[in-house]
């Protein structure tokens, strides 16, 4: 599969201009925000299936959708591994008291 070749577009950190990327290389060790957003955005715009982006980049399916779900809730910046304490702080509920 050749699918490294295809461009994609995406919405750019501040949300007013596009930038157009490659997807990460598949042999990629290091995870950073921004590329789990392109792939993120590649699956969901097409350019490569689920499954296909899973093998790819040793991914699992549950892996892969809590990116999607942070890209969701909290954008780009929901990706990034040092605020995932914040946001699953602000998100968490206190349990009921006994």
């Amino acid at each position: 599969m050749t699918v490294a070749a295809k461009n994609i577009t995406l919405p750019a950190n501040d949300n007013s201009t596009l930038e157009r990327i490659d997807l990460p290389s598949p042999d990629t060790k290091r995870w950073v925000a921004r590329r789990k957003a392109q792939v993120v955005y590649a699956v969901q715009a097409g350019v490569i299936s689920l499954t296909d982006a899973c093998e790819r980049y040793s991914l699992s399916v549950e892996e892969f959708l809590c990116w999607q779900r942070a890209i969701e809730n909290n954008g780009i910046l929901g990706l990034r591994a040092t605020r995932l304490q914040k946001y699953r702080a602000e998100t968490m509920t206190v349990p009921a008291k006994i």
